[in-house]
């Protein structure tokens, strides 16, 4: 244990025994680590305030057991057409008036085509850089050309999660491979724009699958520069609508884990923070965690508001980043 835990460089040559080791060591042993890996790449008391739009609601062709969005599945979510560009950037500036240093564009789609929505976004991509914050779009498969305009308009990064590990994956979609989300990551890193790159615990996965999943984060060349970690919100009408909460603990020991592997990143407490206490978030802080998804809305998931997360980090003495 001695022996991974002195380890202070960046690798990306983790194999998933080391990471597991990791995973299970002793919990406040864990959290002291993942806090010094943390103190040594980031400000300690810094927090990175992100803000989530839908920018086009529902009707998703995929059939992603998690998610409300699908069109195959009868939730509460309503289908909505792609906001008007000025619409889109008017909840920018509101969010970045709120706080936020990042706003997130997300799209519910299988793959970005080249069409007159397409440049829509690229223009309100390229307003909202203009507004001094980064910009990152979620928006489904892309080509190279595609990620190529997108850091053209002025894209920070693009979000295409993993959801979970390659042998947990077809139990959870079957409308797309893992493989072509890897591919999607190779495309925009290619492209030069940051890769944000996370996955969902509580879906019914095992713990190897969560150990594949960092291991899968881990050992890229370079890591993702965020790594978001959501936590399952069962909605009814998805097939994972009875799965039961996550406890506390395994949120804590896969955001410290996630820190200690991926030292740079910035670790992303995202779908899964409404509901948990001031304290439970203090220990995600604590485990290494440095950036939040603020405001009513996740997507399309109730989710803190900004003043919710300002009394919170007045409590706990943090700064937005």
């Amino acid at each position: 244990m001695a022996r991974i835990f002195l380890f202070m460089k960046i690798r990306s040559d983790w194999t998933k025994e080391e990471i597991r080791e990791i995973h299970d060591s002793p919990l406040l042993e864990l959290i002291y680590r993942a806090a010094t890996v943390s103190r040594e790449y980031h400000t300690a008391d810094r927090v990175q305030v992100c803000s989530l739009i839908s920018i086009k609601t529902g009707g998703c062709p995929e059939d992603c057991k998690y998610c409300p969005q699908s069109a195959r599945y009868r939730t509460n979510v309503e289908a909505a057409p792609l906001m008007s560009e000025e619409e889109i950037v008017d909840q920018a500036k509101a969010a970045i008036a709120s706080g936020a240093t990042r706003v997130c564009l997300g799209a519910a789609w299988r793959s970005v085509r080249d069409s007159s929505q397409f440049d829509l976004i690229l223009r309100a991509v390229r307003k909202i850089a203009d507004l001094g914050v980064e910009v990152c779009c979620t928006l489904g498969m892309v080509s190279e050309s595609q990620a190529l305009r997108l850091k053209e308009a002025g894209l920070t990064a693009y979000n295409h999660n993993l959801d979970t590990s390659p042998e947990f994956y077809p139990s959870i979609v079957t409308t797309r491979r893992y493989e072509d989300r890897l591919q999607t990551l190779d495309t925009v890193e290619k492209a030069g724009i940051g890769v944000c790159c996370g996955g969902i615990i509580g879906m019914g996965e095992s713990l190897d699958d969560r150990i594949s999943l960092l291991h899968q984060l881990a050992t890229r060349n370079p890591h993702p520069g965020s790594v978001p970690i959501n936590l399952l919100i069962p909605i009814q009408g998805t097939p994972l609508e009875m799965r039961k909460k996550v406890p506390i603990w395994e949120m804590v020991r896969m955001v410290a884990t996630a820190r200690i592997t991926m030292p740079k990143a910035m670790v992303r407490l995202s779908a899964g923070r409404l509901g948990r206490s001031l304290e439970e978030q203090a220990l995600y802080f604590l485990a290494g965690a440095n950036s939040i998804h603020s405001g009513k809305k996740l997507l399309t998931r109730p989710n803190p508001d900004y003043s919710e997360d300002e009394e919170m980090f007045r409590l706990l003495g943090l700064r937005a980043l």
